[in-house]
């Protein structure tokens, strides 16, 4: 018989991160172990990564929901988890880790045997005009051949300058340049600030306007001069139905797929189904999870058609991380099957 505990963990940003919502200084997360009670000595983990204020299932039962989780691990495929996409992220990795034998092998491949590399973009947090180009320079000093910047929260003028300087030393052939806006352009607007963009040679901008607009976001769509991909419109929408009718009704250019906040895994990957028959791309990007998500992202990427760069650097965001087998090298996210993991939470409940 399966057994389950979940601990709460704060994650703590080692320098403020700036979004066009605010700031954020740390990160609230919840770790589920899973073991069968006959060999408690091999247990699963996985991530149950809340995003406050941002994922469909931040509400105040978000923790009575996790212990019906635990108490019903052995039944799970009873319980509704459609609308929990954050703890069905953790449940599915959780399990997965189990069943490989509890070693954080999600997805085994050549990823985990240390013989593949994820190419993965730099990315650039909002912040003061200065802040931001010295960030822009050591991503490129790193070796980064693409770089996303979030913007929405400085003088548009400012955010402009600073692609342009990019544009100045590097052309589109040298530097992909992506900008994520999460929303900061309203519909009468975005229009003009996209046509600002385009001088610059962006390879694509996430989520211009607000998430919930579909007719406002299909007709910028369709006059675009960029590409746009669709991040946060994504959140919150469970039904298959509406899935295909929110694709077919906006006809992005490309989808943004982030497993903890759409579903987990399988939620994941019916979108990209979806995507795959209205010839929508898309990509994978992290949503500030610790290693033990970011790990099971990663793995899971890996086994998939991929041809360019993800959003999978956020691994070293934190002070106090989960010591993984993860390690970024450049514009490389690689796993070292030569590392161990280190775990030091003893208060499951």
């Amino acid at each position: 018989m399966l057994k389950a505990s979940y601990t709460p963990y704060i994650l703590h940003f080692k320098v403020p991160s700036g979004t066009s919502r605010g700031v954020l200084t740390q990160k609230e997360t919840y770790f589920l172990k899973v073991w069968d009670e006959h060999n408690p000595d091999c247990f699963g983990i996985g991530e149950c990564a809340l995003f406050k204020g941002l994922g469909a299932d931040d509400r105040p039962d978000y923790e009575a929901m996790l212990q019906t989780v635990c108490r019903g691990i052995d039944r799970i495929d009873e319980i509704d988890l459609s609308t929990w996409s954050s703890i069905r992220f953790g449940v599915e990795t959780a399990l997965l880790d189990l069943q490989h034998g509890g070693r954080r092998m999600i997805y085994p491949s050549e990823f985990t045997a240390g013989k593949q590399a994820i190419e993965i973009n730099g990315l650039i947090w909002m912040g003061d005009k200065r802040t931001m180009a010295s960030r822009i320079d050591e991503k490129l000093a790193a070796g980064f051949s693409c770089i996303k910047l979030k913007i929405g929260a400085i003088d548009f003028d400012d955010e402009c300058e600073l692609l342009a300087a990019i544009r100045r030393r590097y052309s589109r052939e040298d530097i992909e340049l992506r900008v994520d806006a999460n929303g900061a352009f309203s519909p009468y607007d975005a229009l003009e600030h996209l046509q600002r963009l385009s001088a610059y040679d962006l390879h694509s901008i996430e989520q211009p306007i607000r998430a919930g607009q579909w007719e406002a976001m299909a007709r910028l769509c369709e006059e675009t001069p960029l590409p746009i991909a669709l991040d946060e419109e994504l959140i919150g929408i469970t039904d298959s139905t509406e899935k295909l009718a929110l694709l077919e009704t906006i006809s992005p250019q490309y989808i943004v797929l982030k497993p903890s906040l759409i579903g987990g895994f399988s939620g994941a990957e019916e979108w990209i189904e979806f995507a795959r028959n209205c010839r929508v791309g898309w990509w994978i990007t992290s949503a500030l999870e610790s290693n033990v998500g970011l790990n099971a992202i990663a793995q899971w990427t890996a086994t998939l058609p991929i041809n360019m760069p993800q959003g999978l650097g956020t691994g070293a965001l934190y002070t106090n991380n989960i010591p993984s087998p993860l390690e970024q090298i450049g514009d490389e996210l690689r796993y070292n099957p030569d590392k161990t993991w280190i775990f030091s939470m003893d208060s499951w409940k």
